[in-house]
């Protein structure tokens, strides 16, 4: 009978779920008072049945109505506007974000009340538990490579009511995390002190000149070197950097690219030492703190991993609020360490209006458009040196800012401007598949900071020896005492990174010496280099050998060859010159004028000496240039990808650093017109921490698409042939 009965109640469930209104509806029997003595009959139990399929029906319509609004995993209320991030999931079933998340987490991948099994899964986002110090920074242990959002689909999306809110912030940013002590004992940084010391080279232009003759124009190559860094003891022999990403959350990054975005951020967060520290600032239509400065120890590297994971799409770009809490937190902050960078992404253009009550002077005479100007007026003084006003007598630290355009619908233009104002560089990803290796080629540089404030001192060393000029790119130069000497402030360098200046002088005649057959000569050049020390912290003084020329009486055919290291360093200044002048014709409406430009450049480099000697920073060049000719064709494809490729590569000549272009990787295939064989050279600029950087990054995208495409394989069994 107990058999029957189980089977009974299983049928009335399938018919009460099939049709609970129905069900519900049917008017109650009232059972006669005999029955209850009586055996039941066939009847009686079919009345019964019915009484209990209405019951249960009822009590099924009223279970289904009161779970809408109690979370099955912790029987709270899950009404909107009570605090706490909803998830309804698409069997209608809703719960607190943070219990499913948790849930989620643990494995359990079927709905707790229907046990449906979701298509889509919720985010990890950050637990409710978060550490109000920390903003939205909670506790949920989220690997960087194999995140939640990594197996989700480009179009995943949540909607806007699932979102947690945003914590209050504080009213200054001073609670940035302490550094460690270790970085501040003098005892422990004497210790890492590094075997080698920057090196400078000179190189003139001829190793001589005839003694009757005067030159002007004569140039001296001046380079200065980092040291490499030392496997063993990276950490202790880099400068600490204070990083923070500044990253656009607006409508149109909903989709692949803010998926990508946040494996991007993951993987530099993974590289970050325990003595770096990073804050993450976003930003649509206004700006959040989303992670205050933070140590990127184990327990940092979690809370700003969950932070990434909560990001958001919404609103519009407001480019400015974001800077300026991002400027804010660096200014703010209570301890420093050495490095201090903002990393800016946008694939957008600023949609707010840009109405600058202040006029800074030094930007009356620029040559932004009106809009560029209004916005860059808006900016604060350490984004911005040039806003600062005459009355100011303090000039607070600058901050470079690392911009990334993002796709081919962002203000190019716009975010240049802000790069170039900020001594930082501009870098075009053109594919969304490319912003994590943009960002490694950037953090790959900024965490192997080796020496900084380097200043080059350049001192005339014979009377009549004058300095003319020294073309140093957005490098600030100073040429004092009537070209008797001249300071080149470079500031930072990476481990391996090499700075090169032509130095052009006068030269006057020699007096011929009296006895036959001597040769006199003139000293050039005296040169001094200065810079701090990141592991020692102390200011290292180096002096350069003085650079001198023969003066014999007639050069010979030899004495009359072009240095080829000088050779290509003018053929860098020319091209980049000549893409400049290009890139403002362009601008201006005349592209036909930009192509007769950028072709004669070419022949020019093509019959350079350095070019004819096979040299790969020639072929490199001569590769740029044909490529922006493409990007210049027609004034469509120059506005959709040509202007912002041009800007990034003007970019990375002014600062001799390496940006990241269009679809370019760290390596190219250059094949030259009319030839049967191709030259793979390096990016210009790149240095072997970049390198290492990038390779890391395309190493681990290739080992997840392998992942994927196993797991892919394992999921699909193949038919029986």
């Amino acid at each position: 009978m107990s058999g029957t009965w189980s089977k009974l109640k299983k049928t009335l469930l399938f018919k009460s779920n099939a049709a609970p209104a129905s069900s519900s509806q049917l008017p109650p029997r009232v059972p006669n008072q005999s029955d209850s003595s009586s055996p039941t009959p066939r009847s009686s139990i079919s009345s019964s049945s019915s009484s209990f399929s209405s019951r249960f029906s009822r009590s099924l319509s009223t279970s289904s109505r009161s779970s809408k609004k109690t979370c099955a995993i912790c029987l709270g209320n899950v009404r909107i506007g009570q605090g706490q991030a909803i998830f309804t999931a698409e069997c209608s079933h809703t719960f607190h974000f943070s219990c499913i998340t948790n849930s989620v987490r643990h494995g359990n991948y079927l709905c707790p009340i229907c046990r449906s099994k979701w298509k889509e899964i919720p985010l990890q986002l950050a637990s409710a538990n978060a550490d109000a110090n920390r903003n939205a920074a909670g506790r949920a242990r989220v690997s960087p490579y194999q995140a939640p959002f990594a197996d989700y689909p480009a179009n995943y999306s949540r909607p806007q009511q699932q979102l947690p809110p945003h914590r209050p912030e504080p009213v200054r940013y001073n609670d940035d995390e302490p550094l460690p002590a270790s970085s501040t004992d003098p005892m422990m940084s004497a210790s890492c002190a590094p075997s080698n010391n920057v090196s400078v080279k000179t190189i003139p232009e001829f190793p001589a000149v005839a003694a009757p003759q005067s030159v002007s124009d004569f140039a001296v190559l001046v380079g200065v070197r980092a040291p490499p860094l030392i496997d063993g003891a990276r950490q202790c022999e880099r400068a600490p950097i204070d990083l923070v990403t500044v990253l656009d959350v607006s409508g149109s990054m909903a989709g692949s690219k803010l998926l990508l975005l946040k494996c991007a951020v993951c993987f530099v967060i993974e590289n970050l030492g325990p003595a770096d520290r990073l804050s993450i600032v976003s930003f649509s239509s206004s700006a959040h703190r989303i992670l205050p400065l933070l140590r990127m120890t184990d327990r940092g590297r979690e809370d700003a991993k969950a932070a990434v994971n909560s990001l958001f799409s919404d609103g519009g770009t407001d480019i400015v609020e974001g800077l300026k809490k991002g400027a804010r937190i660096l200014e703010e902050r209570r301890e420093r360490n050495p490095v201090a960078s903002i990393i800016l992404l946008s694939d957008g253009k600023h949609t707010f209006n840009c109405i600058s009550a202040r006029r800074s002077h030094q930007n009356q005479t620029s040559s932004y458009p009106p809009h560029i100007l209004e916005l860059m007026n808006l900016l604060p003084v350490s984004l911005c040196p040039n806003n600062r006003e005459l009355e100011n007598e303090d000039t607070p630290h600058s901050f470079p800012v690392h911009a990334f355009g993002f796709g081919v619908d962002h203000d190019s233009s716009t975010m240049h401007a802000i790069s170039d104002a900020s001594g930082g560089t501009f870098s075009f990803i053109e594919s969304v598949d490319m912003v994590q290796e943009a960002f490694a080629r950037c953090i790959g540089g900024l965490l192997s900071v080796v020496a900084q404030e380097l200043r080059l001192t350049v001192t005339s060393a014979s009377s009549g020896v004058a300095i003319d000029s020294i073309p140093s790119g957005r490098y600030a130069t100073e040429i004092s005492d009537r070209g008797f000497q001249a300071v080149v402030n470079v500031g930072d360098l990476y481990a391996d990174e090499e700075k090169e200046f032509l130095v052009h002088l006068s030269i006057p005649e020699c007096p011929i010496a009296e006895s036959e057959g001597t040769v006199g000569r003139t000293s050039l050049l005296k040169i001094a280099c200065s810079y701090r020390d990141t592991a020692s912290k102390a200011m290292v003084q180096l002096e350069g050998e003085q650079v001198e020329i023969r003066r014999p009486k007639v050069v010979s055919r030899t004495d009359g060859e072009v240095s080829l290291e000088v050779d290509r360093q003018r053929n860098r200044l020319w091209v980049a010159e000549s893409i400049a002048k290009a890139q403002e014709m362009a601008e201006s409406g005349n592209l036909e004028g930009a192509q007769t430009v950028l072709a004669r450049r070419r022949t020019t480099l093509l019959s350079s000496a350095s070019a004819q000697a096979g040299d790969s920073l020639c072929s490199w060049l001569e590769a740029e240039l044909m490529e922006i000719r493409e990007r210049m064709e027609n004034m469509a494809m120059y506005e959709h990808t040509g202007r912002a490729y041009v800007l990034s590569g003007l970019s990375s000549h002014s600062w001799q650093r390496a940006t990241t272009r269009g679809y370019s990787a760290n390596l190219t295939t250059i094949r030259r017109e009319g030839g049967s064989s191709s030259y793979s050279v390096p990016v210009g600029y790149d240095t072997p921490s970049m390198v290492s950087m990038v390779s890391k990054s395309q190493n681990l995208s290739a080992q997840f698409t392998r992942e994927q495409v196993s797991r892919q394989n394992k999921s699909t069994p193949l038919a029986n042939t």
